[in-house]
């Protein structure tokens, strides 16, 4: 390739910078927001709201920048392994899994760290702008009509065309991709929804000599809880640069968090311990930042039956699912590696990148599997149902009973929550059967 074109700098886009940059001659990222010399500028109104760097999402961050982690944790990062990452099911804590890694760090500072690697590669240049169109020629994209921003004012300047090999959609959730594809005579990618209706907020602690054992302790409702809206109070708190702990709650429907810090402390002090021992020992810094995420969205790309050449689609333009897995930076990574592994058979970037879309459906589909399965449990949520939904929720119920108390079924459990195996890894007779003897056991 000679020029490929990354619409949005956010860490999907980024990641996608990176990957091309193998392969092409010039990569070009246009950003539309400044995120500020420390990541907490404009962008995605959720930037500032905890995330989770699951255990595969960091194997891929260091896979595609080598010594990042020393580098993050250098700059006030926490890496926990073993029990310094603490998962609760009903207020019970579960068995330890001695190897599963997480980093403690805010998305922010990630993303700043991620973006002076990208933009310090030779081949890649960063331009402030947004996208208005795509150009089509022939059967396939071949570039895009953009504004740049002035450096002093902000202010748009005169629009511009640039000629592209490959065109990549890191839009997010408000990809304009689908209207300009049907305004091009194409098809659009069917969307597929499902209203889940969660609000979360987050706030930001002092963090000093409490809990020095801890990076990350998450909570979660079971089987247990009957998973009603007004009972699922999901929390999670994490280590982050700064020495300061980053909080986040979350609930469904009415009983959705709000900015009230009384409130916020309340909601603490009813979750696990480490949650309640920050709310009494530690100072608030700042306010209480809410978030309301409506419905889990997906973009089939893999359903169309003609697609241009010279286009590809990755992070939220793609799919985004409950925030409270947290899998979002970690489907960013998945399908940059996607891109990767599709662009290294030696795939023409004119023609249409539908392989591409089938490796990348792999990671999505796990994704959502993992999301809508624990969704539909809530009933509020009225689907759509997927196939074997019932033999699914029986098993992860039983599962996430027996994690609680055996090592190795949490495991299992975790290898499937941080992405490192596919949800239907859960029904292989080894997992349901040590359940089976786990839970006899206990009875």
């Amino acid at each position: 390739m000679r020029r490929a074109v990354v619409l949005g700098g956010s860490i999907a886009g980024l990641y996608a910078a990176r990957v091309l940059s193998d392969h092409a001659d010039e990569v070009v990222v246009i950003e539309a927001d400044d995120p500020g010399e420390d990541g907490t500028g404009r962008g995605a109104p959720q930037r500032q709201q905890l995330h989770a760097l699951l255990s595969m999402g960091h194997t891929h961050l260091e896979r595609w920048f080598p010594g990042i982690t020393a580098e993050l944790v250098a700059g006030g990062a926490h890496a926990g392994v073993g029990r310094e990452v603490q998962f609760y099911v009903d207020g019970t804590l579960k068995a330890p899994v001695p190897d599963l890694r997480m980093l403690g760090a805010t998305r922010p500072f990630i993303e700043t760290r991620v973006r002076r690697r990208v933009a310090a590669l030779p081949r890649v240049r960063i331009v402030r702008g947004r996208a208005h169109d795509l150009l089509f020629g022939a059967d396939r994209v071949r570039g895009v009509r953009h504004t740049t921003a002035d450096e002093a004012s902000g202010r748009p300047g005169p629009g511009e065309e640039l000629d592209a090999d490959l065109v990549v959609d890191a839009m997010g959730r408000s990809s304009r991709l689908g209207t300009w594809l049907l305004r091009a005579g194409w098809d659009q990618a069917p969307l597929h929804r499902m209203r889940i209706d969660l609000g979360y907020a987050t706030a930001v602690f002092r963090r000093g000599d409490e809990l020095p054992g801890t990076v990350v302790a998450h909570a979660s409702p079971g089987p247990a809880s009957g998973y009603q809206p007004t009972l699922s109070e999901p929390g999670a708190m994490v280590a982050v640069e700064g020495d300061r702990w980053m909080v986040v709650l979350a609930g469904y429907t009415d009983h959705r968090p709000g900015r009230d810090p009384a409130d916020f402390l309340a909601r603490m002090r009813r979750c696990v311990p480490p949650l309640h021992e920050v709310a009494d020992r530690c100072a608030m810094l700042g306010e209480v930042r809410t978030y309301h995420f409506p419905e889990s969205r997906r973009r089939d790309f893999t359903r169309l039956r003609r697609f241009p050449g010279g286009l590809v689609a990755v992070g939220d333009a793609v799919a985004s699912v409950n925030p409270i897995y947290g899998q979002g930076l970690t489907l960013a990574a998945l399908q940059a590696t996607c891109l990767s592994a599709y662009l290294r058979t030696g795939a023409r970037p004119h023609a249409p990148a539908l392989d591409y879309f089938r490796r990348a459906a792999v990671v999505v589909d796990a994704a959502w599997q993992l999301s809508a399965t624990a969704d539909l449990a809530q009933p509020h949520v009225t689907g759509p149902y997927p196939r074997g939904y019932r033999l699914a929720r029986w098993a992860v119920d039983k599962i996430t009973e027996a994690s609680v108390l055996d090592s190795e079924v949490n495991r299992a459990f975790m290898d499937v929550a941080h992405m490192r195996r596919h949800p239907k890894s859960l029904t292989r007779p080894a997992v349901l059967a040590r359940t089976a003897r786990v839970l006899a056991a206990a009875r």
